[in-house]
């Protein structure tokens, strides 16, 4: 009776001096979410705030019941070139989306981020 191996497999190479341990990788994902919440600027942020308007996800924590919002796509980007638009590829895209509970029903939201692209 003859017996067979299975070839190893192999995956991506991650023997190299770049490469970041699983620890890092999570602290970049951990950063980028949080530059995602936070929006393109404070600047940003304030100028909206100042024409009297919520940014996008304080509308949506507004409607929804406290801490039920799931979003979704969080760190989507465009792949869109000309118009400069290859330089700026901002976290969302401009659109917070997701779902949530209002007085304990399920919702889908989504709401534009003016702060992007003016919504």
């Amino acid at each position: 009776m003859a017996t067979t191996t299975a070839p190893a497999r192999s995956g991506p190479d991650r023997s190299g001096p770049d490469t970041a341990g699983p620890g890092a990788r999570t602290a970049e994902l951990h950063a980028i979410r949080a530059q995602a919440l936070a929006g393109p600027s404070g600047k940003a942020t304030a100028a909206q705030h100042a024409k009297g308007k919520l940014t996008a996800r304080e509308r949506i924590e507004l409607l929804l019941d406290a801490g039920s919002f799931r979003e979704v796509e969080q760190l989507r980007r465009h792949r869109a070139s000309g118009f400069g638009l290859e330089e700026k590829r901002p976290y969302t895209d401009g659109v917070v989306t997701g779902w949530g509970t209002v007085e304990g029903r399920t919702v889908f939201v989504y709401a534009h981020d003016f702060r992007i692209f003016g919504g």
